[in-house]
């Protein structure tokens, strides 16, 4: 059975967007790569700002699927923290990693836009996870253990894609393990 207009239209964006930029890429290229007419486009999305966030969410829920995974067998908040580094390792390792879709979307976004918005909004969940997790645990100091774990998470995305380094991530669930060993409980 031929795929819809719509997920050929998101299969074609996924690739071209995160392969070489929201910005860089038009959307007939777009179109053209999904096989499409452009009102298919205009029918599915009502324009590309559209597509743009629908990519971005879509990015954002395949990745919290992936963290849920490796959540699966975990324990404690401490293990479900660190299965965060475990599935960044997952992702980092794969082939055609060009780096975090929303650090990426965001350093040519323009503030209001379609993928500035989406961007905050994987962010917020970002920073509440790390929240509910720290605070799941029993850590004091909710706030500054939360923005340091996500900063470790952050930094491990830049030297992965910056550096062409996968083990980036290994490195900061050694340091977030070291961080929560030595970090205060309530």
């Amino acid at each position: 059975m031929k795929r819809s207009a719509r997920d050929r239209l998101l299969d074609a964006a996924d690739r071209l967007f995160y392969n070489e930029g929201v910005h860089s890429v038009g959307i007939d290229r777009v179109l053209q790569e999904a096989g499409v007419a452009k009102g298919s486009l205009y029918y599915n999305f009502g324009g590309k700002d559209e597509l743009v966030r629908t990519y971005l969410h879509n990015r954002h829920t395949r990745f919290a699927e992936r963290i849920a995974q490796h959540q699966a067998n975990a324990q404690t908040p401490e293990q479900k923290i660190l299965a965060i580094f475990d599935a960044l390792a997952d992702l980092f390792a794969e082939p055609d990693f060009r780096g975090c879709a929303f650090i990426n979307a965001a350093a040519e976004a323009p503030p209001g836009s379609a993928e500035a918005l989406a961007t905050k909004d994987f962010r917020t969940w970002l920073h509440e996870l790390f929240t509910l997790l720290v605070t799941a645990a029993g850590y004091q100091n909710v706030p500054t253990l939360s923005l340091q774990l996500v900063l470790l998470y952050d930094g491990s995305n830049i030297a992965a894609q910056l550096d062409a380094n996968p083990q980036a991530a290994q490195a900061a669930r050694t340091a977030a393990q070291a961080l929560l060993a030595s970090a205060p409980r309530a």
